[in-house]
């Protein structure tokens, strides 16, 4: 009789979690959402402007040629891959920073105080933003949005509601 009640809890577990949708704390996701444009655009100046690779597609054209262009390193889809791949290792540098005067609490880098418990959930929201929005990402970079935390941060992905965005 346990292995089945076991079972059956289990199988509920499993689908209790389908329709279960956690919400979200708009304070670490807009944190997060924020240091990873930070940490991104850094990555981004870093790269020398001149620096390019050719892109192209793998067809030949009926006279053997293969059409290519140059992009800049810094905006090609691998090094972005790249640069994503390990930005948010770098949310271990930021820490949860409480305003002394309006008592507002936000995300900054080498803040007075660290707990290692948020690091951890920051980076994880990092990593959740980053693999949810990849090509949002990409498509902004490309397009040399203006405002870019603001595009992906508050339109692209409505991390960052007006309110908070107002207090930052």
């Amino acid at each position: 009789m346990t292995p089945y009640l076991l079972h059956v809890g289990i199988v509920m577990a499993a689908l209790l979690s389908i329709f279960v949708d956690g919400k979200r704390d708009p304070v670490l996701y807009c944190g997060a959402c924020r240091a990873l444009v930070d940490e991104l655009l850094y990555e981004i100046r870093k790269v020398n402007p001149r620096k390019t690779v050719e892109v192209g597609s793998f067809r030949i054209s009926p006279d053997g040629t293969q059409e290519k262009s140059k992009v800049p390193f810094a905006k090609s889809e691998q090094y972005l891959i790249d640069v994503l791949e390990s930005i948010c290792n770098k949310m271990d540098d930021y820490g949860l920073y409480v305003d002394p005067e309006t008592k507002e609490t936000s995300y900054k880098r080498f803040a007075f105080k660290f707990d290692p418990e948020e690091t951890v959930t920051l980076k994880f929201a990092c990593e959740r933003v980053a693999e949810e929005h990849e090509d949002d990402i990409f498509s902004l970079i490309t397009q040399e949005a203006d405002n870019l935390a603001d595009k992906l941060c508050i339109e692209e992905t409505g991390k960052i509601s007006m309110d908070s965005y107002l207090h930052m």
